[in-house]
């Protein structure tokens, strides 16, 4: 019996000091990992950073785009129709949008979908301005009514998308 404690006097604080070990090893390698995973995603950051702020600054500017006054102003041409002008502001819409439907994955899913419904209004705007003119009227008439309706809103569907994204942007950051 003598013999068994000696040996346990030997053993159990071996056993002891060695969970302690193995327990500050486990920590210390816990820390590092912890400390790598903080690196690595500060290191994303300075990447992403700078590309989600080019994507909002590109959507910021498709929006300015895609406002009626600005796309009748780019568009419109001495002697057109108002169909070959509802032609040309549809043409310049998908245009503009497809050109940027790629940043979408730097916006939340919510924000993307505000856009979208901006460029839908703003072509549901277009035809039904369109709807009400003749097609042979001079493209002038078929813009005074696009105008019109637009101001007899509260608030332009591209003024809208854009608040959203400057809300996101301040969320963000």
């Amino acid at each position: 019996m003598t013999e068994f404690l000696d040996i346990l006097k030997y053993i159990l604080p071996a056993l002891i000091v060695l969970i302690a070990t193995v327990l500050i090893i486990k920590q210390v390698v816990k820390n590092d990992q912890n400390r790598r995973n903080s690196e690595l995603i500060s290191k994303n950051q300075q990447i992403i950073t700078p590309i989600r702020l080019q994507a909002y600054e590109r959507l910021t500017l498709l929006l300015e785009r895609l406002s009626p006054e600005s796309l009748i102003m780019r568009v419109t041409k001495t002697n057109m129709t108002a169909k070959q002008l509802q032609s040309e502001l549809l043409s310049a819409i998908r245009s503009e949008f497809d050109h940027n439907v790629s940043q979408q994955i730097y916006v939340t899913p919510q924000v993307w979908e505000i856009i979208k419904n901006s460029r839908s209004k703003i072509t549901q705007l277009i035809n039904g301005a369109a709807s009400r003119t003749n097609p042979d009227d001079p493209a002038l008439v078929l813009s005074k009514i696009i105008l019109e309706d637009l101001m007899s809103q509260d608030k332009s569907p591209t003024s809208l998308a854009l608040e959203a994204l400057k809300n996101e942007i301040k969320i963000l950051y």
